[in-house]
């Protein structure tokens, strides 16, 4: 029965890491239509109001669903039986009182934040995003007594069903915009609409399988109310682990508050600095596709690290992390290459032209460091360090916030990226350090082969920019055609790039297991093609 629990457990992680994935592709892929139809002025609307709805989702998607199925678990393991009074009543209490001061601050503060971000008439907008607070007890609720109870499905497809639905109706409403020449500000409200109807859909994803689970259902039993335990799991660890998700959101909020009025410092009006920060963040969706690439599938090349593994089989715990750090180096660098060599092609076809492409390929040095840093945080959130690793992206966050205030006046939007990429340099360094001295003493030193991974990057970078001089943008016809040039490019320096990584070792057989391919790219490392 245990091997059973066990492999339905590592079943219904999968599962989870999978729904994650997808609804992150879609959070990030469904903003280059919205830019390609409201342009970077409404684009930057969006943006500005984005950071509040990324940090709604990650509680409402992670952080107290997580700390419901902690208590839930709590309660199995005590032979309690859940009642209403006791833990479901409580439980939803604090889910209401905590999400609820989220709403009134935001809702009280909307006019007071949208002056302090330069532009006033975000103020609305802001206001209508509070009531997205207000969906996250029900939803949390749901989702973490099912994860608690181990069926991770409800969770998963509720997942998909909210991001599919927010994603849907954001792009209707920017189509709506564009043809009827609507007031640009309404896709902030928009925004928010589509992430209310969507955590509305994820509810109705979740009721039949709470219907279903009658096995389990809400007992008589009474049992005293334990509330300083509930209070410290939803507002402690629940906070934390959601905080644990924010890394990219965290540095998105300070551009949100201070950039455009950092940029007006710089020189520029306000109008200018509105399409700047819309252009600035069209690497945004870049920086987050490549993220989930380097991160997504490196974390799930090792079973979920606690306390107890680390004690029982150390050797085995730091080969598994090292392995995962060099996989997702490994992804992340090559993508943050081939991106730089192409960005000025990928710019022209997602965004329609190449404005602030210096800037944005500053900035994608990031996929490469948050894709480390969000593995590494991972590890060390998995092995019981969640105070810590929330701390650090904190800090990371005020770091952010200096790197503004110094760069921005200086090189504008290149000033934000540079110290988007010093805030999360840093944190990488300081996880880094503490995976080495937390962990058994482990040493990421030796896992990532350094030659061969300059030999693939070099290699990848000489071939995309030898075709891009035989074959230059202004020789592409279309947009259309353009599409066809840019895969081209990304398939054929990727295929060179992985080929190196196989043929020189630096990949195992159970990395390339993980790659799209694998049975092709094993006989590549066997010599066969």
């Amino acid at each position: 029965m245990k091997a059973e629990q066990s492999h339905g457990l590592i079943k219904g992680a999968l599962l989870l890491t999978l729904a994650g994935f997808i609804g992150k592709v879609l959070s990030a892929g469904y903003r280059i239509p919205l830019q390609n139809l409201i342009g970077d002025a409404g684009f930057y609307i969006y943006q500005q109001v984005y950071p509040i709805l990324g940090v709604a989702i990650m509680l409402g998607l992670y952080g107290f669903p997580a700390a419901v199925s902690k208590l839930t678990v709590e309660q199995s393991e005590e032979g309690r039986m859940p009642s209403w009074r006791s833990f479901y009543g409580p439980v939803s209490l604090i889910l209401v009182i905590i999400n609820g001061l989220f709403f009134l601050t935001l809702y009280a503060g909307a006019d007071q934040l949208a002056q302090f971000a330069g532009d006033p008439a975000l103020a609305s907008g802001y206001r209508l995003t509070a009531y997205i607070f207000l969906f996250i007890p029900v939803t949390s609720l749901l989702r973490g007594v099912m994860q608690g109870r181990g069926d991770m499905q409800a969770t998963a497809y509720s997942q998909v069903a909210e991001q599919f639905v927010r994603a849907i109706i954001i792009i209707m409403g920017a189509y709506v915009i564009s043809r009827t020449g609507s007031d640009i500000y309404a896709i902030g409200k928009i925004g928010a609409v589509a992430s209310m109807t969507g955590a509305f859909a994820a509810i109705l994803v979740l009721g039949p399988f709470v219907k279903k689970d009658k096995s389990r259902s809400i007992v008589s039993h009474q049992h005293p109310v334990q509330w300083r335990r509930v209070l410290k799991v939803i507002g402690g660890f629940g906070l934390i682990a959601a905080l644990n998700h924010m890394v990219l959101i965290i540095v998105q909020a300070v551009d949100m508050v201070s950039l455009v009025p950092q940029l007006q410092a710089y020189g520029l009006t306000k109008e200018a600095a509105i399409k700047a920060k819309g252009i600035f963040d069209r690497g945004q969706p870049l920086i987050q596709l490549g993220t989930v690439l380097g991160s997504s599938f490196a974390l799930a090349l090792i079973p979920t690290i606690t306390k107890k593994t680390l004690e029982r089989d150390p050797a085995s715990v730091k080969q598994s992390v090292g392995r995962t750090l060099a996989f997702s180096f490994y992804l992340a660098g090559g993508a943050t290459i081939g991106l730089i060599m192409i960005f000025p092609e990928t710019n022209t076809l997602l965004f329609q032209n190449d404005d602030g492409t210096f800037a944005l390929r500053v900035l994608a040095l990031a996929l490469l460091l948050s894709s480390v840093a969000i593995t590494a945080i991972s590890i060390l959130q998995g092995a019981g360090f969640m105070m810590m690793t929330a701390c650090l992206i904190v800090g990371a966050g005020i770091v952010k916030w200096i790197g503004n205030a110094v760069f921005v006046p200086i090189w504008g939007i290149t000033g934000s990226a540079v110290a988007t990429v010093v805030a999360l340099g840093l944190l990488t360094l300081v996880v880094l350090v503490l995976l080495s001295k937390k962990l058994a003493q482990f040493a990421y030193k030796g896992f990532v082969s350094w030659s061969v991974f300059l030999l693939g990057g070099l290699s990848m970078s000489a071939f995309l920019a030898v075709i891009k001089w035989l074959v230059p943008m202004s020789m592409v016809p279309s947009r259309g055609v353009l599409f066809f040039y840019v895969i081209g490019l990304v398939l054929s320096g990727a295929l060179i790039y992985i080929t190196i990584l196989i043929r020189f070792g630096a990949l195992k057989d159970d990395d390339i297991a993980m790659l799209p391919f694998a049975s092709k790219l094993m006989k590549l490392r066997k010599g066969r093609i």
